[in-house]
């Protein structure tokens, strides 16, 4: 189906409302239009009626506003629910679920179809596999709001799939204010027990080391020669010292300790002051927090034995992360009488700290049992500055708007380090010198973008405007990302007494050297792979679009949008030699047009429609093909240089009822026809895995929503608990059904054939789901508040079914099931007291989170359930007390 024929016949269902006319009622109530008496009529106008306009004094001002489908989560649902970060929040939200706690799905279409925005800026991200910005590194204490637009209109960015997020920072307050909290809390899994750590620095918990894991100055001027550290390039002597220099047991022993609780405290204060050229506004939120969580799992993988799949790799492993999170907001503002201007800043800073051991049979080396110990830190750290401005012209006709904003995301990870373990045959565990491994990567991530946006309102009546609009933006994103590996190999086979040494006996000093162990640099080169890439993705896009009620009650918005994109993935051979891959260069123009029509028909009742056409882009590391480990999943992935873009229409109708304030009912469908849509599959080379991409070549997404909000209040009720209380009830459920499309002819493109066209069939099972979609999203508030005591309880479930984390591997007719996560139910209790105690306002708030101890599960099944991934997360509680100024 062409959009063209969609929006023809999307306009014909609004061409009956030409035939309402009535006397303009704007919000008031019957009583209030009824004929005055007094007032004769005019002969010449005898039988003509005037327009209605039905408005709905009900219909919140968010929705209002806004032409498409959307939902809006406030600061007053942000508080009630309790969660920490813009991640947590979003699954509270229709349709929406969050994947690893960081990223947003949007009616089951990946972060890769969903665009996160700060206060209309693009965000780059400090993630080597998404170019989508984590949302946990915003903490809901900067956050005012949150829009998640699921319908597409032309003054966003053209990547829309499932549907942009836009985070709104605070602002200076009408009232000057200063706030302090502090809270502490744990986790049944973690929070006392005995866990893995690892020394590091003496300054870890505070997010910065103290210098320890800075590259040593002689391995530093051995990597700027631009050749591999090995023998055959330094001298021995030289090599010695550089081996001599690497931190040794800080950062490479294991070691158990109790895992304290988790803390964190949050300052936040603001004021307005009149100036003779305008108001001046502060705003300043920082906060702090350390967690620690405990993950006992098992990782296999599996192999077909006959009709059904067996594990051939079990590994059991054990994994403790600290994180550590600084964040910073620090905004101005200048209001004047028809301007206004903005400077916002936002700083945040999320460290891991990680300590794990995994242990079990490795394939590779004939079932034997292998021990790997692993030692990491990541830094992610994001800053954020825009500058704005709102202007007024012609008596408020004619606005102007404009926005400028740098970002910078960057990922560093030194020292990773990963040290291998056979078994004798008493079980005694002894080095396997071979697989040691330290690391050294870094991520640097920027966006310059900038925007300008000019409306103006033509009045149509007394009652409707036509608002003309046009606006430019420009952004240009740029990605550089670098890896070192480094291997110390023994000059001649160890010792007895060596192999079972401690780790830092091991690799000190003592035995390092020619006659030792040899550092010897393994970083990927022009035969073996890219250890280094550059990105970059420049959008330059315009648009044009009008918002009016041509037809009384019936408000269109439609226009069009030109986006010219190029994108391009270089990889880059460190030690000089030719690129290992050709680059990768996507260059395409768009002009995508949208069209939303909403019905007013009733005073607080509402029927939107929309169409549009858009697309996805590949993300960075998608094209890179580089090899890069998930620490997550300890799963390898590459990237695939052939993706190319993905094409999507999109569809959607609602209904929205306002039936008293703040109380609402829902209900929506949508469908989507995506164009080659990307997706992750599992490759093997030999017994070795990794995770890919490819295009498949066509996939369509369809269902429904519903969403209900509803206070009751029992006055008459001769409990005083349930008298004074406004309970609340509030539901939503999201049903959605995909398939994937696949026929004879269709061909895709992959690293392993080099680009040339295979058969699709080959990797693709026809009639079987999108990746990431999950047939049923649900969501269930149950709660009240109560206005005199100062309080307020609610209890919150979640439920996510089963959703393909990645194609099986294999071919037509042998070909394993996919991997599927199954999120399954979340129940949280989350309650909240103010109260005043010597002359001071205080809260108090306690979270109770996965009460029923919902554990995480990724797995295969044919004959045999394989976990691929598979841990407890545990239940925990935190409670916290605020101070306000």
């Amino acid at each position: 189906m062409t959009l063209s024929r969609v929006l023809l016949a999307t306009s014909a269902l609004i061409a009956p409302g030409a035939a309402y006319a009535q006397t303009p009622v704007q919000s008031a109530p019957p009583s209030a239009i009824a004929p005055d008496p007094s007032i004769q009529e005019d002969p010449d106008t005898a039988g003509e009626l005037d327009e209605v306009v039905v408005l709905g004094r009900f219909i919140p001002e968010p929705n209002r506003e806004s032409a498409e489908v959307a939902a809006f989560l406030t600061a007053e649902d942000l508080e009630r629910t309790g969660d920490s970060s813009a991640a947590g929040a979003l699954a509270r939200v229709t349709g929406l679920t969050v994947v690893e706690g960081r990223f947003v799905y949007v009616r089951g279409l990946g972060e890769r179809y969903s665009s996160a925005l700060l206060n209309g800026s693009p965000l780059p991200s400090p993630e080597p596999l998404q170019r989508v910005v984590p949302l946990d590194l915003f903490p809901s204490s900067v956050l005012e709001s949150v829009t998640v637009q699921k319908s597409y209109s032309v003054d966003f960015p053209g990547e829309f799939g499932g549907g942009v997020i836009d985070l709104r920072t605070i602002d200076a307050p009408n009232e000057p204010f200063f706030s302090m909290s502090a809270s502490i809390g744990g986790n049944t899994e973690t929070t006392n027990k005995e866990g893995l750590i690892y020394f590091g620095s003496r300054t870890d918990f505070t997010g910065f080391d103290d210098g320890t894991r800075d590259i040593p100055e002689p391995l530093a001027l051995a990597f700027a020669r631009g050749v591999p550290v090995n023998s055959a390039n330094v001298e021995a002597q030289e090599l010695q010292r550089i081996g001599q220099s690497l931190v040794n047991a800080p950062l490479r022993l294991l070691q158990r300790g109790t895992t304290p609780v988790n803390f964190g405290f949050d300052l936040a204060g603001g004021l307005k002051s009149d100036s003779s050229i305008g108001t001046f506004g502060l705003i300043a939120v920082a906060g702090y927090g350390n967690n620690w969580s405990t993950r006992n799992g098992v990782q296999e993988e599996a192999q077909f034995s006959g009709s059904v799949l067996v594990p051939v790799t079990s590994k059991a492993f054990e994994s403790n992360q600290n994180d550590i999170q600084l964040n910073f907001l620090g905004g101005m503002s200048l209001v004047t009488d028809n301007s206004e201007y903005r400077w916002t800043n936002f700083y945040v800073r999320n460290v891991t700290k990680e300590a794990r051991i995994s242990v079990g049979p490795d394939f590779d080396a004939g079932g034997e049992i292998q021990r790997t110990d692993f030692t990491e830190w990541y830094e992610r750290q994001l800053f954020s500055s825009q500058l704005a401005g709102e202007h007024e012209f012609m008596d408020g006709a004619l606005e102007f708007a404009w926005r400028g904003a740098y970002a910078l995301t960057e990922r560093n990870a030194p020292y990773e380090t990963r040290f291998e373990y056979g078994v004798d045959a008493s079980g005694e565990f002894l080095h396997e010198i071979g697989g040691n491994r330290i690391s050294f990567s870094e991520l640097d991530d920027d966006i310059v973008s900038g925007g300008a946006d000019l409306s103006y309102t033509l009045p149509l009546s007394d009652y409707r405007d036509a608002v003309f609009s046009v606006g430019v933006a420009w952004s240009d994103n740029n990605r550089d990302a670098e890896r070192r590996d480094l291997q110390f190999v023994p000059a001649s086979t160890l010792t007895e007494e060596q192999r079972r040494s401690r780790v830092d006996f091991l690799y000190s000093d003592f035995n390092i050297g020619p006659t030792g162990l040899i550092l010897s640099e393994v970083t990927g080169s022009a035969g073996s792979g890219a250890a280094a890439y550059s990105a970059q993705l420049e959008v330059a896009a315009a648009y044009v679009q009008v918002d009016a009620e041509f037809i009384p009650l019936v408000r269109t918005t439609f226009g069009v949008r030109y986006e010219d994109g190029y994108q391009s993935v270089t990889t880059r051979d460190l030690f000089g030699g030719a690129a290992p891959f050709a680059p990768t260069e996507i260059e395409e123009q768009y002009f995508l047009p949208s069209f939303t029509a909403t019905w007013n028909f009733a005073e607080d009742e509402q029927l939107r429609l929309g169409a549009s056409q858009t697309i996805g882009r590949p993300q960075f590391r998608e094209l890179a093909p580089q090899s890069y480990t998930d620490p997550e999943t300890d799963r390898e992935f590459t990237g695939n240089p052939f993706l190319v873009d993905t094409e999507i229409l999109n569809l959607d109708a609602r209904y929205e009822w306002f039936f008293a304030r703040q109380q609402y009912l829902t209900a929506g469908v949508f469908y989507k026809d995506l164009d080659k849509p990307v997706e992750a599959t599992i490759v093997t080379s030999g017994n070795a895995r990794q995770q890919s991409f490819l295009n498949s070549p066509q996939a369509t997404i369809y269902g429904a929503e519903i969403e209900a909000k509803k206070y009751f209040e029992f006055p008459d009720s001769g409990s005083s608990f349930i008298a004074n209380k406004r309970w609340l009830v509030q539901a939503n459920y999201t049903w959605s059904d995909s398939e994937v499309h696949v026929e004879a002819g269709d061909v895709v493109r992959t690293p392993g054939g080099g680009g040339a066209d295979e058969d699709a069939t080959f990797f693709i099972e026809d009639g079987s789901r999108l990746q990431g979609q999950s047939e049923h999203v649900a969501n269930l508030q149950l709660g009240w508040e109560d206005d005199t005591a100062r309080s307020q309880a609610t209890i919150i479930v979640n439920y996510v079914s089963e959703r393909i984390s990645a194609r099986g591997a294999g071919g037509a007719g042998n070909r394993e099931p996919d991997y599927i996560q199954d999120p399954g139910v979340f129940v949280d209790f989350v309650y909240r007291k103010d109260f005043e105690y010597a002359g001071r306002d205080l809260g108090f708030a306690l979270e109770l989170r996965n009460l029923l101890n919902t554990e995480f599960d990724e797995f295969q099944e044919l004959g045999n359930k394989i976990l691929i991934n598979n841990y407890e997360l545990g239940s925990s509680a935190t409670v916290s007390l605020t101070a306000r100024f």
